[in-house]
């Protein structure tokens, strides 16, 4: 079955549940209203389905290559990128005085859900590019926001990010690549970097590296890094092509999937880069783009589940197989357990979106309410752990609806469970995501969750006259998970850590029942999304009350066997 980017389904969130309406208060995107998103999506779901979705397949079959140290990408890619890049989607949030389009977190987050769902190894060229625009725009000098806008905008160009080394991954402070002064304004990088996603392509004229790198006089740790820079081709003034720099692709990682995906090993050697930002503040910089990453990877699982959905649902729908108990059909899909599974998913994929867009929602309206920063700030790591985590289940529990056939590779359900596994390791591991929460979002003392809680349970309070039984269960989860807030921040930090991913999900289960309630009332109570709501709330939200009682546990019982005894047989 062909993927089909659902439209309606975004434009029924933003309207009805993340209330989008409010973002008309922010000036700057006081002309984008429901009759102006409706129109974007429209259009964004149009490529996302039939240019974009096609190559998917080709993509995980032919994978990217690297021959004589350049990347020749999968059949049609290039096609597929120059559709995105002449509908203007690579700059989509870059500011319209550097050519963009300026548009809404919110809206570029269901875009990329949109390609991510048609076709994840793609559209991770111009989320890396969106990235790396935003980063400059925030830290860069004017001549080279003048120099490289224009062409990562347009695509002629694409960006990168270059963290990771064989030393140092998760721990970015450990990196061992080396930047001199050469006198000139220019620096001198020398270094290896792994996992560069895209870090070279067939399409591109130019690929644009940012690169972490340490000054002679940087400090051990993240403290002394910098940021840098470094062009595969060195442009001229005029933004016309010159030298090349001395970097090249050293071998292309073999994944277990999204083989589309050129991942690079990078070398540097002595090439020429250009300090962004301050020096020994490479980190900041680079978080800029790291936290527009993480809700992009956040709607690339979300893509994924979709995809695997939808498939799911069609091969449950034509496969013959047994004597159900219910409907008359004769196919798998009248299986009671089938039918749960199919249920799951759907669910599971609209809490995950739903909490993606709400976050891109409270980061909009974050540029003029210090309290929406601060709501978006909290909902990056759960909306990029429990939005990867999703994909993941989603993706598998699509292969076990297909049966055997679904461990085949012609039916396309293997390849969404293998793409999808990525998602939940890059742009910080889930379960740094989890421990970013429970420390420095919990931080506050836990004022920007109780907030959250507060706006559940008002809602759940005005929704019992409408739908006593489904309300009284949120508005309790909520209380609950209150409690569990309350417990966390008196645990020590690495009891905190222990419970962090429990928590995490426990958050996430409360936020899902609180959104697929919001879309019942949004429905008057009678409809589609009032059945998904009741199977959610009463089926998986109860999941909350486990993960609360593990994520108090603490640490000791972890530590309590040793690791012989963990390793003996």
């Amino acid at each position: 079955m062909p993927y089909r980017a659902p439209a309606d389904e975004f434009q029924f969130i933003l309207d009805k549940v993340v209330d989008f309406g409010r973002l008309s208060l922010v000036k700057r995107f006081a002309d984008v209203d429901s009759e102006v998103v409706a129109a974007i999506l429209a259009e964004a779901a149009k490529l996302a389905s039939d240019v974009i979705a096609p190559l998917d397949r080709c993509g995980d079959q032919q994978g990217a290559l690297l021959k004589d140290g350049c990347v020749k990408t999968s059949p049609g890619f290039a096609d597929g990128f120059a559709a995105l890049a002449e509908g203007g989607w690579i700059g989509m949030l870059a500011a319209p005085e550097n050519g963009g389009m300026g548009l809404p977190l919110s809206i570029a987050t269901a875009v990329n859900d949109m390609m991510s769902g048609a076709c994840l190894s793609l559209s991770l060229n111009p989320l890396m590019s969106q990235g790396q625009i935003e980063a400059l725009e925030h830290h860069a000098s004017d001549e080279i926001k003048s120099l490289y806008l224009p062409k990562l905008i347009d695509g002629s160009w694409c960006g990168t990010m270059n963290l990771t080394e064989s030393g140092a991954g998760s721990d970015v402070g450990a990196l061992r690549t080396k930047a001199t002064h050469n006198g000139d304004g220019t620096y001198s990088i020398t270094g290896q970097k792994i996992f560069i996603t895209w870090g070279d392509s067939d399409f591109a004229e130019n690929i644009c590296h940012l690169v972490l790198a340490r000054l002679p006089d940087g400090v051990e740790g993240t403290k002394g890094i910098s940021l840098f820079m470094v062009p595969k081709i060195i442009p001229n003034s005029d933004g016309s092509l010159g030298a090349a720099n001395a970097l090249s692709v050293v071998s292309l990682e073999h994944k277990l999937g999204i083989h589309g995906s050129p991942t690079c090993v990078m070398d540097y050697s002595g090439a020429t880069g250009w300090l962004i930002g301050r020096a020994h503040e490479g980190i900041k910089c680079m978080f800029t783009m790291m936290n527009n990453a993480r809700l992009g990877v956040a709607a690339q699982g979300v893509g994924v589940a979709e995809a695997a959905t939808q498939r799911a649902m069609a091969y449950a729908q034509d496969r013959v197989q047994g004597m159900p108990l219910a409907g008359e059909s004769g196919s798998i899909c009248d299986h009671a357990d089938v039918r749960r599974m199919l249920a799951t998913m759907r669910a599971e994929t609209f809490v995950a979106r739903t909490i993606a867009l709400s976050c891109g929602m409270a980061i909009d309206l974050g540029h003029e309410d210090a309290d929406q920063a601060v709501k978006g700030a909290f909902l990056i790591p759960i909306a990029k752990a429990f939005g990867t985590d999703i994909g993941h289940e989603v993706a598998q529990m699509g292969v076990q609806v297909h049966g055997g056939m679904g461990y085949i590779e012609e039916t396309g359900a293997a390849q969404y469970a293998r793409d999808a596994r990525i998602t939940s390791i890059y742009e910080g591991t889930n379960g740094i995501q989890a421990m970013d929460l429970v420390s420095r979002k919990l931080g506050d003392g836990g004022d920007a969750a109780f907030a959250i809680l507060d706006e559940i349970e008002g809602f759940a309070e005005a929704a019992r006259a409408q739908m006593p039984d489904l309300a009284k269960e949120v508005w309790s989860a909520a209380e609950t998970l209150r409690e569990g807030v309350e417990a966390m921040i008196t645990l020590p930090l690495n009891d905190r850590f222990a419970g962090a991913v429990p928590f995490l999900r426990a958050f996430a289960r409360v936020l899902g029942g609180h959104y697929h309630l919001k879309a019942a009332i949004a429905e008057t109570g009678k409809g589609k999304r009032t059945k998904l709501a009741t199977f959610y709330i009463r089926r998986l939200l109860p999941e909350h009350s486990a993960l609360l009682a593990q994520a108090r546990l603490g640490a000791s019982d972890l530590y309590a066997l040793s690791m012989e005894e963990l390793s003996a047989e």
